[in-house]
Protein backbone atom coordinates (compact mmCIF):
# COMPACT_ATOMS: atom_id res chain seq x y z
CA UNK A 1 0.00 0.00 0.00
CA UNK A 2 1.39 3.35 -1.06
CA UNK A 3 0.73 6.97 -0.19
CA UNK A 4 0.03 9.54 -2.91
CA UNK A 5 0.10 13.31 -2.38
CA UNK A 6 -2.00 15.82 -4.33
CA UNK A 7 -1.06 19.37 -3.42
CA UNK A 8 0.82 22.50 -4.35
CA UNK A 9 4.41 22.18 -5.54
CA UNK A 10 6.00 22.99 -2.15
CA UNK A 11 3.92 20.42 -0.27
CA UNK A 12 4.53 17.69 -2.84
CA UNK A 13 8.28 18.43 -2.80
CA UNK A 14 8.33 18.13 1.01
CA UNK A 15 6.64 14.75 0.90
CA UNK A 16 8.93 13.57 -1.89
CA UNK A 17 11.89 14.30 0.38
CA UNK A 18 10.60 11.60 2.74
CA UNK A 19 9.95 9.14 -0.06
CA UNK A 20 6.27 9.67 -0.94
CA UNK A 21 5.09 10.07 -4.51
CA UNK A 22 2.69 12.76 -5.57
CA UNK A 23 1.52 15.25 -8.11
CA UNK A 24 1.70 19.03 -7.89
CA UNK A 25 -1.47 20.71 -9.13
CA UNK A 26 -2.35 24.33 -9.78
CA UNK A 27 -5.89 24.15 -11.14
CA UNK A 28 -9.09 22.33 -10.27
CA UNK A 29 -8.87 20.37 -13.54
CA UNK A 30 -5.35 19.19 -12.68
CA UNK A 31 -6.58 18.18 -9.22
CA UNK A 32 -9.47 16.18 -10.69
CA UNK A 33 -7.11 14.32 -13.03
CA UNK A 34 -4.65 13.61 -10.22
CA UNK A 35 -7.46 12.26 -8.04
CA UNK A 36 -8.72 10.02 -10.84
CA UNK A 37 -5.18 8.76 -11.38
CA UNK A 38 -4.79 7.98 -7.67
CA UNK A 39 -8.08 6.10 -7.53
CA UNK A 40 -7.29 4.09 -10.63
CA UNK A 41 -4.06 2.71 -9.17
CA UNK A 42 -4.51 -0.50 -7.16
CA UNK A 43 -1.27 0.18 -5.25
CA UNK A 44 -2.35 3.49 -3.70
CA UNK A 45 -4.00 3.04 -0.31
CA UNK A 46 -3.89 6.56 1.12
CA UNK A 47 -4.29 9.84 -0.74
CA UNK A 48 -3.04 12.94 1.05
CA UNK A 49 -4.57 16.14 -0.34
CA UNK A 50 -4.31 19.70 0.92
CA UNK A 51 -7.43 21.46 2.14
CA UNK A 52 -7.15 24.16 -0.52
CA UNK A 53 -6.92 21.64 -3.35
CA UNK A 54 -9.77 19.60 -1.89
CA UNK A 55 -11.98 22.68 -1.57
CA UNK A 56 -11.39 23.50 -5.25
CA UNK A 57 -12.89 20.12 -6.23
CA UNK A 58 -15.37 19.72 -3.40
CA UNK A 59 -18.05 17.94 -5.45
CA UNK A 60 -15.61 15.33 -6.76
CA UNK A 61 -14.16 14.85 -3.29
CA UNK A 62 -17.60 14.04 -1.90
CA UNK A 63 -18.25 11.56 -4.71
CA UNK A 64 -14.96 9.78 -4.06
CA UNK A 65 -15.23 9.86 -0.26
CA UNK A 66 -18.83 8.69 -0.04
CA UNK A 67 -18.79 6.46 -3.12
CA UNK A 68 -15.78 4.28 -2.31
CA UNK A 69 -14.19 2.57 0.63
CA UNK A 70 -10.65 2.63 -0.67
CA UNK A 71 -8.24 4.43 -0.86
CA UNK A 72 -8.49 6.54 2.25
CA UNK A 73 -8.38 10.31 1.65
CA UNK A 74 -6.70 12.54 4.22
CA UNK A 75 -7.00 16.32 3.99
CA UNK A 76 -4.13 18.31 5.48
CA UNK A 77 -3.31 22.01 5.70
CA UNK A 78 -0.74 23.33 3.25
CA UNK A 79 2.39 25.21 4.28
CA UNK A 80 0.37 28.35 5.05
CA UNK A 81 -1.66 26.59 7.73
CA UNK A 82 -5.26 25.46 8.07
CA UNK A 83 -8.03 27.24 6.22
CA UNK A 84 -10.08 29.54 8.46
CA UNK A 85 -13.38 27.71 8.09
CA UNK A 86 -11.81 24.32 8.86
CA UNK A 87 -11.69 22.75 12.30
CA UNK A 88 -8.16 21.76 13.30
CA UNK A 89 -7.28 18.20 14.22
CA UNK A 90 -6.51 19.39 17.75
CA UNK A 91 -10.02 20.88 18.06
CA UNK A 92 -11.60 17.67 16.74
CA UNK A 93 -9.71 15.51 19.22
CA UNK A 94 -10.51 17.80 22.14
CA UNK A 95 -14.18 17.77 21.19
CA UNK A 96 -14.22 13.98 20.79
CA UNK A 97 -12.71 13.32 24.22
CA UNK A 98 -14.77 16.01 25.94
CA UNK A 99 -12.08 18.56 26.69
CA UNK A 100 -13.30 22.14 26.40
CA UNK A 101 -11.23 24.41 24.16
Amino acid sequence: MQFYVIADEHTVTGFKLVGLEGEAVETADEAREALKKAFSSPDIGIVIITEKVASAIEEEMEQFIFGRDFPLIIEIPDRTGPMEERISIRQMVRSAVGVSV
